[in-house]
């Protein structure tokens, strides 16, 4: 899965995912393969330096002799390690360990492009790589038969790298195999070598409805999957159980619909106390919520050490009711109408660790609209006279649903309907995703296209917010003005990573300036990812899904001209800064009063911008009533890439980690608060909009 290969000062590391990873020094000696990297590695190293130099990265350093633990600041910031055994570990496109006797010292390069980890002299060093396995390492065929599905299930935690606690970080959540149909159940056998034997059993009726809704559960417990005995038409089928033979545990689970409550209810607790336990581990940190086991009476270091079938046995002992008001939302639920036809999805569901519900909806009236939306407006001082963005002409309307949302930040449909308040997925999402990662560029190309000189407002402001952005990253940024129909047709099968079009959207098409472009006419799309910031874009972003792209930010119906500019500008700003498309449209529409015009198509989940590794992160300021220079700061960081994860708010007290989907919240000065800002990356929703954090930070440095 790795392979590396020695350059002149340099030594290169490449994975199947065509991930790559140049370590620079200037006396780099490899002594070929290395061994005792205590981390779940792929392939490791022996290198002798002075010197070592990484990509820009986040940094920890860890004692072997102690429980110290360091983490590199993002500005300015330098470890400096005394005599001793340590691990560090970078955090690049393929993940990085280092073992060694210090001294040693980890900074920041002068222009804060690259990690410099410095010895006194030439130091023995053991390098450890792990693939991130971000693509699928084998594919499994699945005939249409409950009992063949429910195998094929059991073998798609073949991709997790552990049967302990620490399959709650993502990185050691491995890419599921595919799904495709076929007449016979095909394993391939490095597949079914690699499947944990867990000892964990999950028993469901033969419905794809019950497989599916239990997969999410049945992947992360590594469980094996097997069908009940169909009872017939005279009786009910057996409820589902959940089985550990080893520890004699049978525990009956309530049939559809209240199954679902159940995976739920089980997932979310396991997952949470499998992230508390794991800290008793080589990777612990102080999290916050870790005091909540000695109030359960749960030893971390045994259920640590314990088989899986043991550790699950004490969880399953714990009420939910007791941890409930600890939880992290949950990341991302999709809705899934249960079929056969749906099967070659459920891989690309779980890689992102998503619940799976059964769809319910009912039908919304336009006054409800109008009130969804305005309960997520920030901005009260909206002029509802400014010219609207559509033309004379007749712009596609869009029915839309009430959807039966359950637990989740994030809400995925892959299912008949277009509800309101969801990403509405497609199959073909997941599958154009695999092929841009499997692409490799050296830089982002971005294409901005104006089609209406009146909608110049948005343009310069989107354009520059690229350009700006180009000056940090590999980003290229190109601006079209006016196309014609043909030239915006090579624009959308031409390789770009996200195209942003400013102009009007009508029944025939996307207005050009001799015509209508229809995206039905395309061979194929090439763009990665897009924003049709136009009147009733859903369609035509829906058929760009379908030729190619993996997501994109669409409309319902006619938005104004003033709106469609603030979430414009708003949703480039956070879309280049590691955001998630539909969490970059979250954000930014709800700047406007009719923000639930906005929606997105494709697979919301995905990043434009990746291989930074840093977790979106959004800071809610209010000031406290009855005092001059106080502030209640609330830190929200999730990422539906990076469940499990852990965030550190950079105030100045605080000594603790939180789990990602949990806030957190403190007490600031107006100078403690100037520090957080400047030195964090994040947007900032503060006085009824949204900001970027370092727009703000001199607003309160006084």
């Amino acid at each position: 899965m790795i392979e590396w290969e020695v350059g002149t000062h340099a030594l290169r590391v490449t994975d199947v995912d065509n991930a790559e990873l140049v370590v620079v020094g200037d006396d780099l000696g490899v002594d070929g393969g290395g061994s005792d990297v205590p981390r779940p590695v792929d392939e490791t190293v022996a290198a002798t330096a002075s010197e070592l130099r990484f990509p820009h990265a986040v940094v920890y350093a860890f004692s072997l002799d102690s429980d110290e633990r360091y983490e590199l600041e993002d500005a300015g910031g330098t470890i400096s390690l005394s005599s001793g055994e340590y691990v560090v570990d970078v955090d690049t496109d393929i993940k990085t360990y280092l073992r060694f006797s210090g001294p040693a010292r980890i900074e920041r390069s002068a222009g804060f492009d690259s990690i410099v980890v410095s010895f006194p002299t030439r130091t023995p060093i053991q390098l450890g790589f792990r693939s991130r396995h971000e693509l699928p390492a084998a594919t499994i065929t699945v005939p249409d038969s409950p009992e063949a599905v429910a195998e094929a299930l059991t073998h798609l935690s073949s991709s997790q790298k552990t049967t302990g606690p620490n399959r709650t970080y993502p990185t050691l959540r491995g890419h599921p195999p595919l799904f495709e149909p076929g007449e016979s159940l095909e394993i391939p056998d490095h597949v079914r070598g690699e499947t944990p034997n867990s000892g964990v059993e999950l028993l469901v009726p033969p419905t794809y409805e019950s497989l599916l809704v239990t997969a999410p559960l049945a992947y992360y417990l590594q469980a094996t999957v097997r069908t009940l005995p169909d009872a017939g038409i005279a009786h009910e089928p057996e409820s589902p159980r959940l089985r550990l033979p080893a520890v004699g545990v049978d525990r009956r689970l309530e049939p559809m619909p209240e199954l679902e409550r159940d995976v739920e209810r089980l997932l979310r607790k396991t997952f949470f106390l499998d992230c508390l336990v794991r800290n008793a581990g080589p990777y612990g940190t102080k999290l916050a919520a870790t005091s909540l086991l000695d109030a359960l009476e749960l030893d971390p270091t045994t259920l640590y050490e314990a088989s899986p079938q043991r550790r699950l046995s004490t969880y399953l002992e714990v009420p939910y009711a007791a941890v409930e008001h600890r939880l992290p939302d949950w990341h991302l639920s999709t809705y899934l109408e249960p079929g056969y036809d749906r099967l070659e999805t459920i891989p690309f569901l779980l890689d992102r660790l998503s619940m799976i519900y059964t769809p319910r909806t009912s039908e919304l009236d336009g006054k409800e609209l109008v009130e969804r939306s305005l309960e997520d407006f920030y901005r009260g001082d909206t002029d509802p006279s400014v010219d609207g963005r559509a033309s004379t002409g007749q712009v596609a309307s869009v029915d839309i649903v009430k959807p039966e949302l359950r637990n989740g930040r994030v809400h995925g449909w892959l299912a008949d309907g277009v509800p309101i308040d969801v990403f509405k997925c497609a199959s073909e999402a997941y599958q154009n995703r695999l092929e841009y990662v499997e692409r490799t560029s050296d830089s982002i190309s971005v294409q901005v296209v104006l089609n209406d000189p009146e909608m110049s407002g948005e343009h310069d402001s989107v354009a520059e917010i690229y350009r700006q952005r180009s000056e940090v990253l590999p980003m290229h940024v190109t601006v079209e003005e006016s196309l014609r129909t043909a030239d915006l047709a090579r624009t959308f099968e031409a390789s770009h990573d996200f195209i942003h079009y400013i102009g009007h959207c009508e029944t025939d098409g996307l207005r050009c300036s001799d015509g209508y472009l229809s995206t039905s006419s395309l061979d194929r799309c090439n763009a990665q990812t897009f924003f049709l910031n136009a009147c009733g874009s859903f369609f035509e972003g829906q058929t760009l899904i379908e030729k190619g792209s993996v997501a994109g930010a669409v409309t319902f119906t006619k938005v104004l001209n003033d709106h469609a500019v603030k979430v414009g500008s708003t949703f480039a700003k956070l879309l280049v800064h590691g955001f998630s498309i539909e969490r970059a449209m979250c954000l930014a529409r709800r700047r406007i009063m009719m923000g639930k015009d906005y929606a997105v198509v494709g697979d919301g989940t995905h990043s434009l911008i990746q291989g930074e590794h840093r977790l979106p992160t959004t800071v809610t300021i209010e000031e406290l009533e009855d005092t001059d220079d106080q502030f209640l700061v609330t830190f929200d960081c999730y990422s539906t890439e990076a469940t499990g994860a852990y965030y550190f708010p950079h105030t100045t007290d605080n000594e603790y980690a939180y789990l990602c989907g949990r806030e957190s919240s403190f007490t600031l000065s107006r100078s403690e608060l100037a520090c957080v800002l400047e030195e964090t990356e994040a947007s900032v929703i503060y006085d009824g909009d949204v900001y970027w954090s370092e727009e703000l930070s001199t607003r309160f440095d006084s």
